[in-house]
């Protein structure tokens, strides 16, 4: 065991198995106590890597993160403090693991209900090797204006309030946490404040005594009086009262044994500390109180009486002149987060993305203000879940279905186009499953799958300006460009594309307008007369009646139909659609067990 201090202002730790809160506490006291480095040297998550930003003051830093505790602690061999935030089902073996490490002299553990028996073998060794255990079961240990473990003393407000950012002249160690706190602001009180403050934890066997620690303070030049809470259960306070009897400890000690209030109640009561039971009246805290008192030290007559025992202590030592008055400093401002400040309404702060169409900070997420559980109850498809998420509302059933259609329509055309063509090569590489599918989604153009935003862009323009399918043909001719949606590499006026007569005829049975698509049909009349291939082809069908499903369900005012249109609303539905086909072809490629793809020599022509 130390005989002196365990922190100090350069103290570093290693922090295992992150949490933000504690970590992010330890750093403003950092700043708060005007420390150069942040206390925390680098953090342990088994299996990650990398780093995790954190503030220190209004600074954002980057600490390093190990995948492993060997790892860690070569990385920053001046880090010295191991706090293991680790549940009690590992926090032995990781603990055993830390103090084995030639860098690591303390060793704070968190977790309750560590089993007693690997507790014992972590004493036994730590004792072995003249290293500190702390807990397990505890909140930790602070120096003031140096050094703290995890959520020690609480939140900020709290440290600035018990004046934890400057060192004092008291040294208290307690088995509570909470009790801790509490004693910490009573000793700002009547004290000129803490030096160091450790809560030994509350299991029947702690890593380290009362009396340990209040041996360690009585090496402590700059700890003047030492203040002591114990509980019932146990007999840690008897090694106390030895060391007072034997002389061990020569400066005042001011101590109280909670748990008087136990004689009070018939049975025994197990209070809340795995130790706080008392075994018989030795352990019982009037016996303990009394043995202290007999001892030399300070025992009150209650607890309520314990501060006027502390403040009479520290006043009589200032009185001899063994206590010089600590200069006080206004400590820094501890810069607020943002979101607690914008949730206190101190800021406003600009956001950076904009979402409409879903939401996901409720019970549960909502497409275009419509829950998932209503979406699923309703009976909504996959036409209804496009027009909340794509179009902001719920479109008529007759819409929904008609996007379905689409989608089915234009799932697949074969293992030939060159989508589908890119997706088998791809899977043939052996890629995984997004590669394949993204390969096959990159060839869709305008060449490819990507003409229905042009067909709807184009046939609406001469609709809309009344040009006759002659006018419309010819201008484009003019312009060197071929109507989107006319023309099939295979069908023809005799052949027709069955997909295009199956959207027609749904369309004509359930739209109440279908003024473009028949505006199509007889361009694709006035095409045939040139041609018998320039049918109008299944992206001018989808492209038409997607227009005449904007237009005439009542829905969409007009500029609204030409920013969807212009946007790429229609090319998206063959996008989605030839995903579903893309996927298929890759997952069958690898069901087959397809071997790599190589273009055979007689497809090339080789020339000069």
């Amino acid at each position: 065991m130390a005989t002196g201090q365990l922190f100090s202002r350069t103290t570093q730790a290693l922090f295992y198995n992150y949490k933000q809160l504690p970590v992010q506490r330890m750093l403003d006291f950092d700043f708060l106590c005007g420390r150069e480095t942040p206390s925390v040297a680098g953090i342990i998550n088994p299996g990650s890597e990398g780093f995790q930003k954190l503030f220190f003051g209004q600074e954002e830093i980057a600490i390093p993160v190990h995948s492993n505790i060997e790892a860690s602690c070569a990385a920053h061999p001046t880090a010295d403090v191991f706090i293991n935030f680790a549940s009690y089902r590992s926090a032995a073996a990781s603990s055993m693991a830390a103090l084995k490490q030639p860098t690591i002299r303390v060793v704070a553990i968190i977790a309750e209900g560590v089993p007693e028996s690997d507790t014992k073998q972590l004493i036994a060794y730590a004792r072995a090797n003249n290293k500190v255990v702390i807990g397990p079961a505890t909140v930790g240990g602070i120096q003031a204006g140096a050094f703290k473990i995890g959520d020690t003393a609480g939140t900020i407000d709290n440290i600035i309030h018990c004046k934890l950012y400057r060192p004092g002249s008291v040294g208290f160690v307690s088995k509570s946490g909470g009790m801790s706190n509490e004693l910490y602001n009573t000793v700002a009180r009547v004290t000129d404040g803490l030096f160091e403050g450790i809560a030994i934890g509350g299991d029947v066997f702690p890593g380290s005594t009362l009396s340990d620690h209040v041996l360690r303070y009585n090496n402590i030049p700059q700890v003047k009086l030492i203040v002591v809470l114990g509980e019932l259960g146990g007999r840690d306070e008897y090694s106390l009262v030895e060391a007072l009897k034997q002389g061990k400890v020569t400066k005042p000690v001011v101590a109280w044994v909670s748990g008087t209030c136990a004689r009070l109640f018939k049975s025994e009561v197990q209070f809340g500390h795995a130790g706080a039971k008392s075994g018989g009246e030795m352990e019982s805290a009037q016996a303990k109180n009394q043995a202290l008192r007999d001892a030399g030290a300070v025992v009150p007559t209650s607890y309520e009486a314990l501060e006027i025992a502390i403040k009479e202590t520290f006043e009589k030592l200032v009185e001899e002149g063994k206590i010089a008055p600590v200069k006080e400093f206004k400590p820094p401002q501890i810069p607020e987060d943002l979101n607690s400040a914008i949730k206190s309404g101190k800021v406003r702060a600009p956001t950076h993305i904009i979402s409409t169409i879903s939401d996901d900070r409720g019970e549960e997420p909502c497409y275009a203000g419509v829950p998932m559980s209503s979406i699923v109850e309703q009976g909504y498809g996959v036409g209804d879940v496009i027009s909340l998420l794509w179009f902001k509302r719920s479109l008529p059933s007759y819409c929904t279905k008609f996007i379905e259609i689409c989608i089915m329509l234009c799932a697949d055309h074969g293992p030939c186009v060159s989508g589908a063509h890119n997706s088998i090569v791809t899977a043939r590489a052996g890629k995984d499953l997004v590669s394949c599918l993204v390969s096959g989604l990159l060839t869709i153009g305008p060449r490819f799958g990507g003409a229905v935003d042009d067909a709807a862009r184009y046939f609406k323009d001469a609709y809309d300006r009344n040009l006759t399918p002659y006018e419309f043909v010819e201008s484009m001719k003019k312009k060197g460009i071929r109507v989107p949606g006319i023309g099939h590499r295979i069908k023809r006026g005799d052949n027709r594309d069955k997909r295009v007569e199956l959207l027609q005829a749904f369309a004509r049975t359930h739209f109440p307008s279908v003024k473009y698509m028949e505006y199509a049909v007889q361009v694709e009349t006035y095409t045939l007369s040139k041609a018998n291939n320039l049918v109008l082809n299944v992206d001018g069908a989808i492209g038409t009646l997607f227009l005449d499903l904007l237009a005439g369900s009542g829905m969409f005012a007009k500029p609204e139909i030409d920013e969807i249109v212009e946007i790429g609303y229609l090319n998206g539905l063959f996008v989605l659609a030839r995903s579903i086909g893309l996927i298929g072809h890759t997952f069958d490629q690898k069901r087959l067990k397809q071997p790599l793809y190589r273009h055979p020599w007689e497809d090339v022509l080789y020339t000069k």
